[in-house]
C-alpha cells in the first residue's frame, strides 16, 4: 500500500539528495501524471549522477518505479544530458521492456538542472511562477533519492550515507560515497588535500554553492560536491565579498546593459523578473516596490553574477537579500502573469555548460572524478539535527547510548515539516548538541 512506503520513506530519513533537502514522504504523497528524474547534473564539476546511474542503474530504476506507484504516476521520464553517454546506454538498455518509462535527452547547457527548467525540457509542462511541478501533474526527483527508496523498501536501509564529488585544486579527484556527519575535512583529504584551510571551499557546485565557513562542519545528506580553489580565484573572491561591498558596486558599477535579464532561466520561461530592474532601483535610490519584489522569483542559480554580468556585480546575492528584507516586512511575490509566455528566443539563449566553465576560469578543472570503490571508515561523526526542509530532528538517544548503524537518533517533532536521521558509523554517543549528535565508533561493530 502506498502509505506502507510512504511510512517506509518517512522512517528512512529521505529528503531530496540533489537539492534543498526537501522531505521525500511529503513530496511522494500526492497524485501524478508524470515522474520526471532530474538527472541534468548541469553544475560544472560535479559528477555523482552520472556514475550512479550506471554503477546503481538496478535501485535507481526500481526506486523510480516505487516512486510512480506511490504517486499513481503513468510515465517517468529520465532527463539526462547526451554528452553522458556510457550512462544513457545503460539506462536504455534497463528501460527497454519498461512502456512507462523513457529516456529524454537534454542539450547541455546550464540550468539544465533546474527543477522547472528540467520539467519544461523533458514535458513542455510550465510551473506557475511561484508554484511547484505538482501543480501541473509531475513530481521532480534526482536520481540518488530514487536510490535511497529503493534500499529502504526492498531492503530496510536508512540514509546513513551520501556520495560527494570533490573537484577543482585537488591532487586526485575523485566521487566518493561516506557516512553522513563525516568531517569535510576528512573528505577532502581522500582526494589529496593536506591543507584545507589553505583553500577556498564551494559547498555544491561553482554557481550556486556558497562558501564553506569551517572544513571541520559535518557532510550532510544534501552534500553533492566540494569544489576546492586557490584564495585567489575569482569565484572564493566574489564569495567573500560583504554586502556593504556588494551594495556599493551595484550603486556604482551597474551599466543597465540588462544581461541579466536576457539570460534569467526563469524570465525566459516567462516568469515576472527582470534583474536589471532590480539594480537600477537600488542604484538611484528608487522605492519602486513592485519592481523589488521580482526579486521573490529570483531561483538563484547565479547566471546573472557569474555569467551575464560584464561588471561583475551581484544580483543574485541582492535578491537573496531582498528575500529576506522583504519578507520581514510582510510583503508577499508577485502574482503570477496571466499569460505566462516562455521567450521566443529562449532556445538561442540557453548557455552552453562550457561556456560555464571558460567564464568561471575552472576549464584546467574540468576533469573526470571516478567513483571510488573504497569502503572509507571514520572513527567521529557529527550528524546535523537539520538537513533538510522543515523543523530539526529532535534526539532520541542520551548521552552514553551504543548505536550500531542505521539506528534511529532524531525524531520529527510532531506536527512538523521535518526527516529523522540516523546513526551513519556504530558506536557511542559521546555528544549532543543545539546542532548535532557526535558519535564516536567504538562499543559496537561499525
Amino acid at each position: 500500500m502506498a502509505s506502507d512506503v510512504l511510512t517506509t520513506i518517512k522512517n528512512a530519513g529521505i529528503v531530496g539528495a540533489g537539492g534543498a533537502g526537501f522531505p521525500s514522504h511529503v513530496k511522494f504523497n500526492a497524485k501524478a501524471e508524470v515522474i520526471v528524474v532530474n538527472g541534468a547534473e548541469c553544475e560544472p564539476l560535479i559528477r555523482v549522477d552520472q556514475q550512479l546511474m550506471i554503477v546503481e542503474i538496478k535501485a535507481f530504476i526500481r526506486g523510480l518505479e516505487i516512486a510512480m506507484a506511490v504517486t499513481e504516476a503513468q510515465e517517468g521520464i529520465i532527463a539526462i544530458k547526451g554528452k553522458h553517454k556510457e550512462a544513457i546506454a545503460t539506462l536504455a538498455e534497463a528501460v527497454a521492456d519498461k512502456d512507462n518509462i523513457r529516456i529524454h535527452i537534454l542539450d547541455d547547457f546550464y540550468p539544465a538542472g533546474d527543477e522547472q527548467v528540467t520539467l519544461y525540457e523533458a514535458t513542455g509542462r510550465q510551473v506557475p511562477q511561484g508554484g511547484i511541478p505538482i501543480q501541473v501533474g509531475a513530481v521532480v526527483t534526482n536520481v540518488e533519492t530514487l536510490i535511497n527508496v529503493a534500499q529502504a523498501v526492498d531492503e530496510g536501509k536508512a540514509v546513513t550515507e551520501t556520495y560527494i564529488t570533490v573537484n577543482g585544486h585537488v591532487p586526485q579527484p575523485l566521487t566518493v560515497k561516506v557516512p553522513v556527519g563525516v568531517s569535510v575535512r576528512e573528505v577532502l583529504a581522500l582526494a589529496g588535500v593536506k591543507n584545507a584551510d589553505a583553500y577556498g571551499i564551494i559547498d555544491g557546485g561553482p554557481m550556486m554553492g556558497g562558501l564553506l565557513k569551517n572544513p571541520d562542519e559535518p557532510v550532510q545528506k544534501t552534500s553533492k560536491a566540494y569544489i576546492v580553489l586557490p584564495q585567489d580565484h575569482y569565484l572564493i573572491r566574489i564569495r567573500n565579498l560583504s554586502l556593504k561591498t556588494i551594495s556599493k558596486e551595484t550603486q556604482t558599477a551597474c551599466l543597465q546593459c540588462r544581461y541579466c535579464t536576457d539570460l534569467c532561466p526563469r524570465f525566459l520561461l516567462g516568469h515576472t523578473i527582470e534583474p536589471h530592474r532590480i539594480m537600477r532601483a537600488l542604484k538611484y535610490g528608487e522605492v519602486a516596490e513592485d519592481v523589488l519584489r521580482m526579486a521573490f522569483t529570483c531561483c538563484e542559480c547565479g547566471m546573472c553574477e557569474q555569467f551575464a554580468c560584464p561588471a561583475h556585480i551581484s544580483p543574485k546575492t541582492v535578491n537573496v537579500q531582498l528575500k529576506k528584507q522583504l519578507a520581514a516586512k510582510g510583503l508577499k511575490p508577485l502574482d503570477k502573469p496571466e499569460p505566462q509566455i516562455v521567450h521566443p528566443r529562449r532556445g538561442e539563449r540557453r548557455v552552453p555548460s562550457k561556456r560555464i566553465v571558460g567564464r568561471l576560469n575552472l576549464s584546467k578543472y574540468d576533469l573526470p572524478a571516478p567513483l571510488s570503490v573504497e569502503e572509507y571508515t571514520f572513527d567521529t561523526i557529527q550528524v546535523p539535527l537539520k538537513q533538510h526542509v522543515g523543523a530539526p530532528a529532535i534526539p532520541i538517544v542520551k548521552v552514553g547510548d551504543v548505536v550500531k548503524r542505521g539506528d534511529m537518533i532524531g525524531d520529527i517533532p510532531e506536527k512538523a515539516l521535518g526527516a529523522t536521521i540516523h546513526a551513519s558509523i556504530g558506536g557511542t554517543v559521546t555528544a549532543i548538541t543545539d546542532s548535532a549528535i557526535v558519535i564516536k565508533a567504538g562499543g559496537e561493530h561499525r
